[in-house]
């Protein structure tokens, strides 16, 4: 069988060899296409290839009658539909690991340039200025490098640090002992990493957990003339805060390749001669762009001839009738998840997963991934999607165990989930209620009835007349509205848990008063 493929946007031909090598393709490279162009043309290919030029919108999707697979060659997927490529049975697939060596190399650049201020030096002698005092930097040997984030960049940048004869210690929420061991580093928690490092830089996604998590306080106990590198993702550093710290002399020098507005032209830190920066240079190479292209070139291939592919980004398409028994579960089973998750405030080990009621006649396995990304996604982010969660709770050590029973449990149907981390266990279940939508019906050992969305607030404390008054009084006093209540108890006087849903975020301020209440065990705020 014979092949048409399309490339829409501008690939090198060493990105598209693979797709040279194969017999059985018809190449088209078309980058001039109108969207108009490209909707009338669509019909005529199997694959379609991309960078971010192209819009993959639905309108597209819809007149795309014989297209199979759609390649984006880099990370990012933001310009296509994955919705509707998914309800069209399109797998969508990219490039997550062709710019992993470019973003370690970038780092290490800015770290290099930053200790030697490479840069500054350059510009004065562009304005001819010979001032080799002013200019005197430091040695990366036996200093120290916190990494925040060993993902498969951070991790590569850690080696060739110790190429440099530098101390590594890193964070990691997924890193374990044995981990560190193995690549020889050093490991702690966030605040014992940069509170030992000499530089510092980061290598996270940006969540609601990593935002500005670079701020005022953590600068507050790192050493003096300490220095910052970012070629993660703008907002991960306060940059208001950075910019107070460098004044102040805390910080001796940043190195800045992404930032939280891009494009960055006119922001106060610029101005300051401590400060390198690039205009989001991290992936910019020729190799960089010849790998994500070559990545994705040989995952469109194997799939036209093999339905196999390495680096899926959207669901597998199942049967329709399958999908639409099933369906109607997905925001339940990735609510359970995040919920929990949020509920522990720590790294999953051990995930359990039981399907009762008519689950059992189903295949839950679509279940089983959404749950799990709704897990992952608190720690790893956005590219956690439906097809890679497992593979990504494997490759962090997460354990995930799934069974099905056709016993009722008192609902049609029930999922009930419960993780294991360190410290903890904690349990989860809900069902779908016919007309009404998902139910949060028992945490742990109390019954409730949530809806799981929104703003929650889940507080473990002693049956005693007046605490739910006080817990009220308090959350007035921060202007937190209660929308709805469920309060469960073990037996009179015994444990208790109170479950709400307010109007807005619970800020750490009142979290923290109404966790002193003497009666109050707990206080955990969760949004979904």
């Amino acid at each position: 069988m014979s092949f048409n493929i399309l490339i829409s946007d501008p690939l090198s031909e060493e990105g598209i060899y693979p797709l040279r090598q194969a017999d059985n393709v018809n190449i088209v490279m078309d980058t001039g296409l109108t969207n108009e162009q490209l909707e009338e043309r669509i019909h005529e290919f199997d694959a379609l290839l991309v960078r971010s030029q192209t819009q993959v919108t639905r309108s597209l999707i819809s007149k795309a009658t014989n297209l199979k697979i759609i390649g984006r060659a880099g990370v990012g997927v933001d310009n296509i539909d994955l919705d509707a490529a998914t309800e069209y049975g399109i797998i969508v697939v990219n490039a997550p690991n062709g710019n992993t060596n470019s973003a370690a190399e970038h780092t290490m650049a800015m770290l290099m340039a930053l200790s030697r201020n490479i840069p500054q030096a350059y510009h004065a002698l562009k304005n001819q200025k010979w001032d080799r005092k002013k200019y005197v930097g430091v040695e990366l040997k036996n200093k120290t490098l916190g990494i925040v984030g060993l993902g498969r960049i951070g991790v590569e940048v850690a080696a060739r640090a110790k190429g440099q004869r530098m101390n590594v210690v890193a964070y990691d929420p997924f890193l374990t002992e044995e981990k560190a061991e193995k690549l020889g580093i050093g490991y702690g928690t966030f605040e014992e990493v940069i509170k030992q490092a000499d530089f510092i830089t980061v290598h996270t996604p940006l969540l609601k957990e990593t935002r500005h998590m670079i701020n005022a306080d953590a600068f507050s106990i790192m050493k003096n003339g300490v220095q910052i590198i970012n070629c993660a993702r703008g907002g991960i550093i306060d940059e208001d805060a950075l910019y107070d710290a460098i004044l102040s002399g805390k910080v001796a020098g940043a190195a800045l390749d992404v930032f939280e507005k891009e494009p960055f032209m006119d922001h106060k830190l610029l101005e300051l001669p401590e400060v390198v920066a690039t205009p989001h240079l991290g992936a910019s190479t020729i190799e960089a762009q010849e790998s994500v292209a070559i990545d994705v070139s040989h995952d469109v291939i194997s799939f036209l001839n093999e339905d196999m592919v390495k680096n899926p980004v959207n669901l597998p398409s199942l049967p329709k009738e399958a999908l639409a028994k099933i369906e109607p579960y997905f925001d339940l089973a990735e609510k359970l998840g995040a919920f929990l998750i949020d509920l522990t405030n720590e790294v999953a080990e051990e995930v359990s997963i039981s399907y009762s009621g008519e689950l059992y006649d189903m295949d839950v396995s679509p279940l089983t991934r959404n749950l799990v990304k709704g897990i992952l996604k608190r720690h790893l982010g956005s590219h956690v999607n439906d097809v890679n969660a497992l593979y990504l709770a494997e490759r962090n050590g997460i354990a995930i165990n799934e069974n099905k029973t056709s016993v009722l449990k008192g609902f049609t149907n029930l999922i009930s989930v419960e993780i294991k981390t360190k410290t903890k266990q904690r349990t989860v279940a809900g069902t779908l209620l016919n007309g009404f939508g998902p139910r949060i019906v028992k945490v742990d050992n109390y019954r409730v009835d949530v809806t799981p969305k929104g703003h929650m607030v889940v507080i473990q404390h002693i049956d005693q007349p007046g605490v739910i008054g006080r817990m009220g009084s308090m959350l007035a006093k921060h202007d937190v509205n209660i929308a709805t209540m469920q309060v469960d108890r073990s037996d009179i006087g015994g444990n208790a848990m109170m479950m709400l849903t307010i109007d807005k975020h619970l800020e750490q301020d009142a979290l923290e008063e109404l966790q002193n209440l003497e009666e109050i065990k707990e206080v955990v705020a969760i949004d979904l």
